[in-house]
């Protein structure tokens, strides 16, 4: 089983932009230095709480202070930019990196870049989705000229070409035909997974899904790859959750709980924003529970894993026993305000050194 980190990243909006992302760029070296396999960063443009508005650009800058993990998008929102723009930047992201790129790609999740790019409608959003990743891939599988008419784009390459001086050619990644493609999913029997599944895209599970939710994303998944005649095998599938592992089960719970905590701000700060967006059944054990009855306290015992090393391994199993054979844990990365930087620092050298080499053996 693979192992690696998800961040959105979440951090107070009063922090300071270029701290933030000192810190976040420093627990990508961490990572590495563990032994990680992946890093995953998101993309937002219109929120100062999720400063990474290119994750492009922030893995480009961690590119050569890493050795050996791979690094991706988690994800790039599709609608919202020009697929020929996609296509170049993250071919020549792939060669930087030499091959060390995962492509992740979905519809976008904060409303206020919906409204930013005029993409609020949901089918509208997912149609330019797809469109958009059928354009890259066109891209990337031929040379010029090039005539690519889609409903939402019109791409038309043909007179500017001139073959022996290069001009007019797109350019191609460095892994072929192209790097790893992962879609994103929160929703209960998420219809991403299924399609994800059926292109052989690996689907990811967001962390902040309650656990019946993502065994419901390894039903979808397993129609998918029935669909496209193919082994539902779980090999490309991530599932994201949030964890905390300390010394002991009653530390690790106190840490969790603390209203300082960065656990507590992360689920308050989801919550809210869900709310607001009339969308909190994503995040309820129970979709039909009143939201007044839903606490932060709440949220965190159905969504947290935390305890001593031994405890969070038996969860982890008991886990994937439960939600289908993910092959790919992305630890969930938090803020680091306080003492958020140490616990959670602890948390990811004891995952990837006492944690995951039980829960391998145990798979």
């Amino acid at each position: 089983m693979k192992l690696g980190m998800f961040a959105m990243p979440l951090h107070p909006a009063a922090r300071p932009m270029a701290e933030t992302l000192e810190e976040d760029a420093d627990k990508v070296i961490y990572a590495d230095q563990l032994g990680f396999d992946e890093f995953w960063v998101g993309e937002h443009m219109s929120c100062t709480t999720e400063p990474i508005s290119s994750p492009l650009m922030f893995l480009a800058s961690l590119i050569h202070r890493t050795k050996q993990i791979k690094l991706g998008t988690g994800v790039i929102a599709l609608p919202n930019h020009h697929p020929a723009v996609v296509a170049a930047e993250v071919a020549q992201f792939d060669h930087l990196s030499r091959g060390r790129l995962i492509f992740g790609i979905g519809p976008g999740g904060l409303a206020s870049d919906m409204e930013l790019f005029q993409v609020l409608d949901g089918e509208y959003r997912n149609e330019r989705m797809m469109e958009s990743i059928d354009t890259i891939l066109k891209l990337w599988s031929q040379d010029p000229p090039y005539d690519i008419q889609g409903k939402h784009w019109q791409l038309s390459l043909k007179e500017m070409v001139i073959p022996e001086l290069g001009v007019g050619y797109l350019p191609k990644p460095y892994q072929r035909p192209h790097p790893e493609i992962t879609m994103t999913a929160m929703s209960p029997y998420s219809g991403s997974v299924k399609t994800a599944a059926m292109r052989g895209f690996g689907p990811m599970s967001a962390n902040f899904c309650p656990e019946y939710v993502v065994k419901s994303h390894w039903q979808k998944y397993q129609e998918g790859c029935e669909a496209a005649g193919r082994k539902p095998t779980g090999l490309d599938w991530r599932v994201s959750r949030n964890i905390l592992i300390a010394p002991s089960d009653a530390e690790a719970r106190d840490r969790v709980m603390n209203p300082q905590g960065s656990n507590y701000y992360y689920f308050d700060y989801l919550w809210r924003v869900l709310k607001s967006a009339n969308y909190t059944a994503v995040m309820k054990s129970d979709p039909k529970q009143a939201d007044d009855s839903v606490t932060v306290e709440s949220l965190m015992e159905s969504m947290v894993i935390y305890g001593s090393p031994k405890t969070v391994a038996e969860k982890l199993l008991a886990f994937r026993a439960n939600v289908g054979p993910f092959n790919g844990l992305l630890m969930a990365s938090m803020d680091g305000s306080g003492p958020n930087r140490a616990w959670e620092w602890e948390t990811m050298s004891r995952l990837a050194s006492e944690v995951m080499p039980a829960v391998r053996q145990g798979s």
